[in-house]
């Protein structure tokens, strides 16, 4: 008899959530994303350790970065979804504020994320992350779209790319992701 052995299949639940996200459609069927996942509690550790760091320097309206820390200690899963963006698709829409021509030749932002971007590629990432999600709703994991965690992930240079979201995953009888206490 094995006693809650729900827990050991999150890697395997974690790789079909990946899936959804890989084949999600992408604008003139070009792929610029990159994916990781974390289940190793060291690495996770690591990531929320660093997420508390943010915090710190950021200051006081950024202390929620401190709480989705606690998130991610708590979470069985993060996955990574990262941006990231080396060639225009030559559409010249104009929604990044530049034309595919010029983009790559503006100075880069280096904040908590790296500007300008292609926003059609973002919108690829967008529903990227929301075919994610979606499909740890219908496997039933409770999960998270956290800025927080790509801010994070950047600094660490967990993956390529300029823009990274983090989805922790959770399986436990109360999702740890809603009803979470204030940040003081």
């Amino acid at each position: 008899m094995k006693i809650n052995p729900e827990i050991e299949i999150i890697e395997d639940l974690a790789k079909q959530i990946l899936v959804a996200a890989r084949t999600a459609p992408k604008a003139k069927g070009v792929d610029d994303l990159q994916f990781a996942l974390i289940t190793d509690k060291e690495e996770k550790e690591k990531l929320a350790q660093e997420m508390e760091k943010v915090a710190e320097e950021k200051g006081e309206k950024f202390k929620f970065f401190k709480r989705d820390a606690n998130n991610v200690r708590n979470s069985e899963a993060v996955i990574l979804i990262s941006l990231d963006f080396k060639k225009p698709l030559g559409l010249n829409c104009g929604a990044c504020g530049f034309s595919c021509g010029d983009i790559l030749k503006q100075s880069k932002s280096n904040s908590d994320f790296e500007g300008p971007v292609c926003a059609i590629k973002l919108l690829d990432m967008g529903i990227a992350i929301g075919s994610a999600v979606a499909k740890a709703k219908d496997l039933c994991i409770d999960n998270r779209i956290m800025y927080t965690v790509g801010v994070a992930a950047r600094r660490l240079k967990l993956l390529p790319g300029q823009i990274i979201m983090g989805i922790p995953l959770s399986i436990k009888g109360k999702n740890i992701y809603f009803d979470r206490p204030p940040v003081k």
